[in-house]
């Protein structure tokens, strides 16, 4: 409230004041300011609603320790993107140089967007919904669209997290199943399965014995059995570790946030001693500095920080909202921030160690295969034997004297070599192949993890750190939808969970069926981005510009007992404003330009293939980006011509423990006085003399100003043995 407002002067004078509202209020009796609620609302008073509100105000669930909640943090922030997603932008950006314009971002977008959520959250003690609903109001459809972002994220991640159920359940065997392919009779005769010879072993399981995948999204195909039942089987873990909120979700933390770290660290080690690793971990740490010009690459380092910290889905709000007070989220934040970072540093550099030797391993067998062909010229004169440097051994031919023979044949066969069909098995080739998402924990990892020895140990250790990984994911998730739902409409937390993860389940049978690959690719790449970051630049003006940097910064002071860095200040006003607005028309540029498509598997071909999503697919698409962005207007429209109520037309007085809270949302400061004493300032009531002033228990000073998160929208008055900012 504005300094030279009258009931802030009226407050800082010396005199007492008379007309305060507990002097309007009071009656007969002095006011319990512990156990009595007041409401001049015209509502009746409930007792139940009360004790909820007391409950809920004084008796909110909180984190057994620092470390659970930290580590809860941590599991959510650091999910699979970080394992399969991380380390292809580094390897298609740049490598090494694509760590620069990453770090640059997380450091002038990513840290201060974090710590701002991180400290709403922490101060007003509510979800997504109560948080915005108390900074702005007209801004409540914030809350909403993080839930729903929360909602179509979560039906498809959970998705993933069931492929990495069923691999798991597969690696209890040896050999593992996808290490050959299948053999199949054909009348007398055993024969290689078609599709599989044309691929690859790894690739015809996870398109056919996985997916059992149809050629195209109009093809359904009906249910896959299998993977309902393992989809059955992710909802269920997500249920029972989201029953309890986070008594129960906390103590998965333990588990689910640290033993991905133990699995990566035994996979740097294993992977380090396999041949070839290095030559991966070379390519990746070398930098090809001209790609820090792109400003593609920029953008998509944005958008990987933007997600890899989980912005503006509203799990970290959730998290933080379980905090002391006086708890240092500014430490959190960057502490987390960073083991987000290295967390993605260290996965790439196993990623890259076991594509290291992959590729070694490919570019072997493409020797050997070329090497038999040369064999055959040879033997048939197409080739002479001159052409054959001296020293080459076919028994014993290795990739640098395969090399020498190649650019032999090629130089004096100029006109007749691609008639030859010699490829040149170059080693940079195959680890150039750039592998992401699926493609990579199913496919080109997999097929790594078959050349390991023990390798039904390493492939159960695998997925078992993808299923965690997800599971801590979708703790955070979960939490962004039950959290301020539970907060807003004092529904029964375990009969919520049950009930939304059921419903998620049978919504989520469309990513099941054989077609149903393809919807979790629209889902990841349409649903989320733009509405997100709509939500996120919103988050940041209503702090910034609606409720003010300084007066939050003065808070935040108060509240963590020392000054955010000047740093932040400016961050907040205008950097990441403006460069998330930037990132947002980048995204709907790329939109734009990229026409909606999906890669789609052809069975008959056995290879991947572009296809254009049809008419219903595109309606499906947009009306994604449209539902999970409509209530930012829908809400906005609604409280600013008065449809709804937003609370500022609401008195409501509570007395608590020392405490007096009103709902005063959006006053005008020619209107406080209108709400303290009468309607209006011409109509202010004369002093009542046969009542004393209520200065709070032992006090005898005046009433101050200040937030609280209590009644509909949370600015309150608290006594004078309050800090103005403590909630």
């Amino acid at each position: 409230m504005p300094k030279n407002s009258k009931v802030t002067q009226r407050e800082h004078s010396s005199e007492h004041v008379t007309e305060s509202v507990a002097d309007l209020l009071a009656h007969q009796e002095p006011v319990d300011y512990k156990r009595s609620v007041l409401n001049v609302t015209g509502e009746a008073w409930d007792k139940q609603k009360e004790g909820d509100e007391e409950l809920d105000a004084e008796n909110r669930p909180a984190w057994n320790s620092k470390l659970q909640y930290i580590l809860a943090q941590i599991g959510y922030s650091v999910g699979l993107g970080n394992v399969w997603r991380f380390p292809y932008l580094c390897q298609k950006n740049g490598g090494g140089a694509y760590l620069v314009p990453y770090l640059v971002l997380l450091i002038i977008i990513g840290l201060p967007l974090f710590f701002l959520e991180l400290a709403v959250g922490q101060r007003i003690r509510r979800g997504s919904i109560g948080v915005w609903n108390y900074i702005c109001p007209r801004l409540g459809g914030i809350g909403y669209a993080s839930c729903l972002v929360c909602f179509f994220v979560g039906l498809y991640y959970n998705v993933i997290i069931g492929w990495s159920i069923f691999y798991f359940f597969k690696s209890f065997q040896y050999p593992l199943p996808w290490s050959d392919c299948p053999i199949v009779k054909n009348g007398s005769v055993a024969v290689v399965e078609t599709e599989c010879e044309r691929s690859s072993a790894t690739t015809y399981f996870w398109y056919r014995e996985t997916l059992d995948i149809s050629n195209s999204i109009s093809e359904s195909g009906g249910l896959n059995w299998k993977m309902t039942l393992c989809l059955l089987v992710a909802w269920s873990l997500v249920g029972l570790a989201m029953i309890k909120g986070i008594q129960s979700s906390g103590k998965v933390m333990y588990f689910s946030s640290l033993f991905p770290y133990l699995v990566l660290v035994c996979f740097l080690v294993r992977g380090l001693l396999l041949r070839g690793a290095v030559d991966g971990i070379m390519h990746m740490f070398t930098p090809k500095l001209d790609k820090m010009l792109d400003p593609q690459v920029w953008r998509e380092a944005a958008t990987q920080v933007f997600f890899a910290l989980g912005l503006g889905f509203g799990g970290v709000i959730a998290f933080s909202s379980y905090n002391k007070q006086d708890n240092n989220c500014h430490f959190d934040a960057t502490l987390v921030s960073f083991i987000n970072f290295f967390t993605s540093v260290l996965a790439t550099l196993v990623v890259f160690a076991v594509l290291g030797f992959k590729a070694n391993i490919m570019n072997e067998k493409c020797v050997v295969e070329n090497a038999e062909k040369i064999l055959g010229y040879l033997n048939t004169n197409v080739l002479s034997h001159d052409l054959i440097p001296p020293h080459v051994n076919f028994s014993h031919l290795t990739a640098k004297d395969y090399n020498e023979m190649y650019r032999v044949i090629m130089t004096v066969k100029e006109g007749h070599f691609k008639e030859l069909g010699l490829d040149a098995c170059l080693l940079e080739d195959e680890l150039n192949k750039s592998v992401q998402g699926t493609g990579l924990a199913f496919i080109a990892f997999t097929e790594a993890m078959t050349h390991f020895p023990a390798s039904p140990f390493w492939s159960v250790m695998f997925f078992l750190m993808l299923i965690n990984l997800g599971l801590g994911s979708m703790i955070g998730t979960m939490s962004g939808i039950t959290t301020p739902i539970i907060d807003t409409f004092k529904v029964r937390k375990e009969v919520f969970t049950v009930g939304c993860c059921i419903f998620a389940f049978v919504v989520g049978l469309i990513f099941v069926q054989r077609s149903g690959n393809y919807f979790v690719t629209m889902f990841d790449d349409y649903s989320a981005t733009l509405p997100l970051t709509v939500v996120v630049i919103l988050e940041n003006i209503a702090v910034a510009w609606i409720y003010g940097t300084k007066k939050f910064m003065q808070e935040l002071t108060e509240m963590l007992g020392f000054r955010p860095y000047q740093f932040y200040y400016y961050a907040w006003k205008y950097v990441s404003p403006i460069c998330m607005a930037v990132l947002m028309t980048a995204s709907i540029i790329q939109l734009g330009v990229s026409p909606p498509g999906y890669s789609a598997w052809i069975r008959e071909e056995a290879a991947e293939k572009f296809l254009f999503y049809p008419t219903w697919a595109m309606a499906i698409l947009i009306s994604l980006i449209i539902l999970a962005s409509l209530p930012l207007p829908l809400v906005f429209i609604l409280r600013q011509f008065h449809l709804v109520s937003d609370g500022s037309n609401a008195l409501s007085v509570t007395y608590k423990k020392g405490r007096m809270m009103k709902d005063i949302s959006n006053l005008e400061d020619n209107d406080e006085t209108r709400f303290i004493l009468s309607k209006v300032p011409s109509e202010t009531p004369s002093p009542m003399p046969t009542h004393r002033s209520y200065l709070g228990p032992g006090s005898n000073s005046p009433m101050e100003m200040s937030s609280a998160p209590n009644g509909r929208y949370g600015s309150g008055y608290l006594l004078a043995s309050t800090p103005e900012s403590e909630l």
